[in-house]
């Protein structure tokens, strides 16, 4: 920056630190005297909110195969499969994938048990997502990223909510209102033209 720049800095760091330089003493922010931002700090992992929502949301989608592994396919048809119905124009966004929201699976549950009601949460994530597709968000709050030759990673987020999704697959939703829990929404029959119409609308990543 030249002399007509001005440059603010905040305190803090909000990033975990594993490593240390021999001789060089640790980082020391001044106290604010309760003026000024408080220092930046990495998010509490005891602690459940949006920044640990998102840090969620961002594992699942590098672990992707991982998480996959513990949910029952016969209770989310893939297309193709026994109990999906056609009733929709291929590529067609609509709120049928609200229907599609099925079990909440924890952290080391594995499958769950008996299909769980409608969950609100992911009822009004969806509609939030379906909006972004008539009033693009945002840029970050869609992400996508290379899963294979045909396939895509999405990351969407939005207000108390974040999905993970597979173009070709399911998608798993983390909400502030539900600590700790995945909620996977089925295929169905919308969410393949919602999943694509995000991904037309990302920030893409090699």
């Amino acid at each position: 920056p030249d002399e007509r720049s001005m440059v603010c800095a905040l305190p803090g760091w909000p990033m975990d630190l594993a490593v240390s330089a021999p001789g060089v003493p640790d980082p020391h922010d001044p106290d604010t005297d309760g003026e000024g931002p408080a220092p930046l700090t990495p998010p509490d992992a005891e602690a459940w909110g949006p920044a640990q929502r998102r840090l969620g949301a961002d594992e699942i989608a590098a672990q992707w195969s991982a998480w996959r592994e513990q949910i029952d396919d016969t209770q989310f048809p893939l297309p193709g499969t026994t109990g999906e119905t056609v009733d929709a124009a291929p590529g067609e966004v609509g709120s049928d994938a609200e229907s599609d929201a099925g079990n909440d699976i924890g952290e080391g549950q594995g499958n769950a048990g008996s299909r769980s009601p409608r969950h609100p949460g992911v009822r009004r994530a969806l509609s939030e997502a379906t909006a972004y597709t008539r009033t693009p968000p945002p840029p970050g709050r869609i992400r996508s990223s290379y899963a294979s030759a045909d396939t895509r990673t999405l990351r969407v987020d939005g207000p108390g909510w974040s999905m993970v999704a597979r173009t070709d697959d399911i998608a798993l939703f983390l909400l502030d209102e539900e600590p700790g829990t995945v909620i996977p929404v089925g295929r169905g029959t919308s969410l393949p033209g919602l999943l694509t119409a995000l991904d037309g609308l990302a920030a893409q990543a090699v």
